[in-house]
């Protein structure tokens, strides 16, 4: 891993006991993080036919929160429950790497989440112009914008290195202090990373809020309207609140603490602090799916759909096997419909009949007849009686019909013989002649 002094920068300057509490958040963030990524990511391919230009941004905050999850957290954890870095230097500079990048990519995407929402509600005449090409572009600026900073350290603009609590790599904040192009990169990241962002974000917030406050009021006397606006302006303000409230929690901290060491004195920086800030930071890759998840009134809605869904096939279990019919043939259900037929045997179905019944209680008495029904149910399994389809019938119509072609046959021989009996022996031979012909 190198000399002496870098072996000692990856091992662990914080306590054992903040060592395995880092390990443990770590743990439940990750198995949080793919969890609500992949359901998030589940609920897009579902709907991606119907996918707004605003909800790209939210797929790639996804894309962006599960990169984060699975390069990161793999080495965190058990380095923080070995107690030192774990890794050679090369996979510090990538676990670095991987940390600007996916977080700065998850911070410039709410930044043109929030400017789409701005457009689209403050300004419409610009923001219905908005369509899936120009997200799709807009996206791809996002991965350059923070590419740029993410390679930089690599190009000698910055240096990574680990954590002052050493089981972790993050940019360098102690080189401002002797370089010239690290304390430049530090600006720069500082102003065009966090500063920028934060303003973006609080400006198109309230010019949402502004332009809320604005049509409630000009619709305050259609109670209707009213009603269907306040509804919107509530998903609103609760998503912009959200927001704001996620980002400034998970990366102010960070934030914080890094100009403190980049700026200040960085001996006196204590390394449970950027510990502690690294932990928020991470918590934004849970954060945004359940934001989103829950705030998102079409998503919530495929995502129940989805889970009735799955439950109901979990409950109905799996279908029964084929059963052989008195007819002799193998009962399949029929795929060219799903619609119910009954057939009466005599009396008309009273639909009123089992209105008052509970589903799981015995049907009701109402004082008329009972009466059998046969049900021809495409797909069913009713048990109560074999299943009737259209080849039984046919069959038993076929079967009715040479019954009574052999009846009527057995009757006019009757007849013919007993015609013979009363005319006598000499019209007999005609008779039988006329009765072997027909």
């Amino acid at each position: 891993m190198g000399n002496a002094s870098d072996t000692a920068l990856f091992v662990s300057t914080i306590s054992k006991e903040l060592d395995f509490l880092m390990g443990t958040l770590y743990s439940i963030f990750c198995v949080l993080s793919l969890l609500g990524n992949g359901i998030l990511m589940l609920v897009a391919y579902r709907k991606r036919l119907s996918l707004k230009p605003a909800e790209f941004f939210i797929i790639n905050l996804s894309i962006s929160d599960l990169g984060m999850t699975l390069s990161l957290f793999p080495l965190a954890i058990p380095s923080a429950f070995a107690h030192k870095w774990l890794f050679d230097e090369i996979t510090c500079q990538f676990y670095a790497m991987c940390g600007v990048l996916f977080g700065l990519c998850s911070l410039t995407n709410l930044t043109a989440l929030s400017s789409i929402c701005c457009l689209k509600v403050s300004f419409p005449n610009y923001g219905n112009k908005f369509s899936s090409s120009h997200a799709c572009v807009l996206v791809v600026a996002v991965w350059c914008y923070a590419s740029v900073f993410a390679i930089s350290p690599l190009a000698q603009w910055g240096h990574y290195g680990p954590e002052p609590y050493g089981t972790a790599c993050c940019i360098d904040w102690h080189a401002p202090n002797h370089e010239l192009s690290a304390l430049s990169y530090i600006v720069c990241l500082f102003l065009f990373c966090y500063a920028l962002p934060c303003t973006v974000i609080f400006l198109s917030y309230t010019f949402i809020l502004l332009t809320v406050r604005g049509s409630r009021r000009a619709v305050q006397q259609h109670v209707s309207s009213q009603t269907k606006t306040t509804n919107a302006h509530s998903l609103i303000v609760k998503l912009s609140v959200a927001v704001c409230i996620g980002f400034l929690g998970a990366w102010s901290p960070y934030a914080i603490v890094a100009m403190w060491a980049a700026f200040g004195d960085a001996t006196i920086v204590p390394p449970a602090a950027f510990a502690l800030a690294a932990i928020f930071a991470k918590s934004s890759t849970i954060y945004n799916p359940m934001v989103y998840l829950l705030c998102k009134p079409n998503f919530r809605k495929c995502l129940c759909r989805d889970t009735s869904t799955f439950r109901n096939r979990i409950c109905r279990g799996s279908p029964r096997p084929e059963q052989k019919d008195p007819f002799g043939s193998i009962s399949q259900p029929s795929q060219r419909n799903n619609k119910e037929m009954s057939i009466s045997y005599g009396q008309p179905e009273s639909p009123v009949a089992c209105l008052h019944c509970a589903e799981d209680e015995a049907p009701c008495q109402t004082g008329t007849t009972s009466q059998r029904t046969a049900y021809i149910l495409t797909g069913s399994t009713y048990d109560d009686g074999p299943i009737l389809t259209h080849q039984h019938f046919l069959t038993f119509a076929c079967t009715s019909a040479a019954v009574a072609l052999i009846l009527t046959t057995a009757n006019k021989r009757i007849l013919l013989e007993s015609n013979v009996l009363q005319v006598g022996q000499r019209k007999q031979p005609r008779i039988l002649n006329c009765t072997q012909k027909c």
